[in-house]
């Protein structure tokens, strides 16, 4: 077994008493030996920009992210079938109390994740709802595969009150450290700046579980990822933030331009 059990009983009563929303860590989430396996595996911030995709977004910057299973490392693929299991889904539903948990295959948003240094993820909300599945986005599980992490070197998971005006709790990528907590309108985390030393990376796999069914606190809409800035990110968000979104409208307006083009030029042309 790559994962170690689960003491399902004493995470159920943590994961529902958990602040600011429903989450529970679980350190040595694997077998040691088989966690640090994983984590030599992982690829080179280079390798993985030659495998993934990386953002460079105002919100988003300097991760690389390989969604691609078939490009996973071997034992990268046994920690991913792993966690997609029915032993550990099973586990997943009892401890969070959500029935019929589907594992994402595609792993949209998820995978592999490299971060160099300065590379940041801001504060924010996931997508809800996977169109291409059908499905009701619910829980993520984040694990960190960092061999040494210091605390200084930054890269760690924030809980954010649901209005953004405090950090609630911050915790270090530690290696075999596993977060697990509920996606919803209120789960809003990021990721501190990484400040590792050069040519260092922060290594996270993460993976996503849904449901057929929306959760009972649905708002009837479905969107991508919702971010906000910190209190002290002025100018991100007055400035920054506002002006991608407007640069992304612009660039969703040319498309959707070139598209209606497009289709008056085949009809012309038969």
């Amino acid at each position: 077994m790559m994962i170690r059990p689960l003491d399902r009983e004493r995470l159920r009563a943590q994961f529902r008493a958990a602040k600011p929303f429903p989450h529970i860590v679980l350190d040595n989430f694997l077998e040691p030996a088989q966690a640090l396996d994983v984590a030599r595996a992982y690829p080179t911030f280079q390798r993985a920009h030659e495998l993934g995709d990386e953002f460079k977004g105002v919100n988003e910057h300097g991760k690389v992210q390989i969604t691609d299973a078939s490009r996973f490392p071997a034992k990268v693929q046994a920690l991913n079938a792993a966690l997609g299991s029915e032993g550990f889904l099973a586990d997943l539903a009892y401890i969070t109390g959500m029935q019929d948990l589907r594992y994402d295959a595609s792993l949209a948003g998820g995978g592999i994740h490299v971060t160099g240094p300065r590379g940041r993820l801001d504060v924010h909300v996931d997508f809800n709802y996977l169109e291409s599945q059908k499905l009701y986005r619910r829980l993520n599980l984040l694990l960190y595969l960092n061999p040494t992490w210091q605390e200084g070197w930054g890269g760690g998971v924030e809980f954010w009150d649901e209005g953004v005006t405090r950090c609630e709790q911050r915790l270090t990528p530690l290696l075999n450290r596993c977060v697990i907590f509920e996606t919803s309108e209120r789960s809003f985390h990021g990721v501190e700046e990484v400040r590792c030393p050069p040519g260092m990376v922060r290594q996270s796999f993460a993976v996503y579980y849904y449901t057929e069914t929306p959760p009972k606190d649905y708002r009837g809409v479905d969107h991508t990822t919702i971010f906000r800035a910190r209190p002290d990110e002025t100018l991100k968000r007055l400035v920054l933030m506002p002006a991608e979104k407007a640069l992304k409208q612009v660039r969703a307006q040319r498309e959707r331009v070139r598209r209606v083009k497009d289709r008056l030029t085949r009809l012309v042309s038969r």
